[in-house]
């Protein structure tokens, strides 16, 4: 699969990667004011594709967004732009911006709402063929929820980024976050999970409802794993037993090392890499997937 040949839908056209394009005038790019979900295929499949599009009106409703058309046809967009681009396994994005307004004009209500879908090949990321990553803790807090809830996935991520930019000078994988607090929140993408004496804990609030994190506890639920809500410090992953973390890119993907401490013996631990396998078991099955191509 050649980059060529894949497919963007931009404001009412499926048009190829190389031709998309939107205004610089969209506020979506000079500010960031937009809202997104990400979803992802596997096997031809689009997994809790319903959830994400309940989510994205979730994040709409509190951004006083407007998307220009009915979620039920933004379904049906997702499906046909993945099918386009001839991707059985995919990483799926859905972007709403808040448009451009008339020509001079600063009045945000007055903006043209936009809409792109890209599908690209499905991303991990940790790869996969490791044995789990390497984390350190970013000084760069996450937003607290009186300026921007996390819960609103949207594209105004630069925190995120120069979080991810602190982890990848100090060799490390991925960046944790705390916030002001020093509790733990998340990472750039990604939920964060602790295995302790056998249960499972996940920070409560000053996150991104993670659509693989639910599945985690959904799972965690069905297979007698006990797990529940709980605020974490950096001490909390420092004493862990295991420490994952759970984002579309990649489903389940342990840690063994932060800030340059082995998380126990350093390896994936079995509380783990159980969830990992039930999550992939779960994806191969086809279960609360919807098809692409039948």
């Amino acid at each position: 699969m050649s980059v060529e040949s894949l497919v963007v839908y931009v404001n009412g056209e499926y048009v190829p990667r190389a031709e998309a394009r939107i205004s610089v005038f969209d506020v979506g790019f000079l500010r960031g004011d937009a809202v997104f979900d990400t979803t992802s295929a596997w096997n031809g499949r689009i997994f809790k594709l319903d959830a994400h599009l309940e989510r994205l009106e979730l994040s709409l409703r509190a951004a006083r967004i407007a998307c220009p058309v009915s979620l039920e046809e933004v379904r049906g967009i997702i499906i046909e732009t993945t099918r386009r681009s001839g991707l059985r396994n995919a990483y799926i994005q859905t972007i709403v911006t808040r448009g451009e307004p008339p020509f001079g004009v600063r009045d945000l209500t007055q903006c043209r709402p936009g809409l792109i879908v890209f599908a690209i090949p499905y991303v991990f990321i940790l790869n996969p063929e490791r044995g789990g990553g390497r984390a350190t803790i970013a000084s760069t807090r996450a937003l607290p929820v009186q300026c921007l809830d996390p819960k609103i996935k949207s594209l105004s991520r630069l925190h995120f980024d120069l979080a991810m930019l602190q982890g990848k000078a100090a060799g490390m994988d991925v960046a944790l976050m705390l916030d002001l607090d020093g509790h733990v929140t998340e990472g750039p993408g990604f939920n964060v999970f602790v295995v302790k004496r056998g249960q499972l804990f996940s920070p409560p609030e000053g996150i991104l409802m993670g659509i693989t994190r639910l599945t985690v506890f959904e799972l965690a639920a069905e297979h007698g794993i006990p797990a529940r809500e709980a605020q974490l410090t950096p001490y909390d992953l420092y004493a862990a037993d295991e420490v994952f973390i759970t984002s579309t890119a990649g489903g389940i993907m342990p840690l063994v090392e932060i800030d340059g401490r082995p998380i126990a013996d350093g390896k994936p631990g079995p509380v783990s890499q159980r969830i990992h396998g039930l999550y992939w078991q779960l994806r191969e099955s086809g279960k609360d997937a919807v098809p692409i191509f039948d």
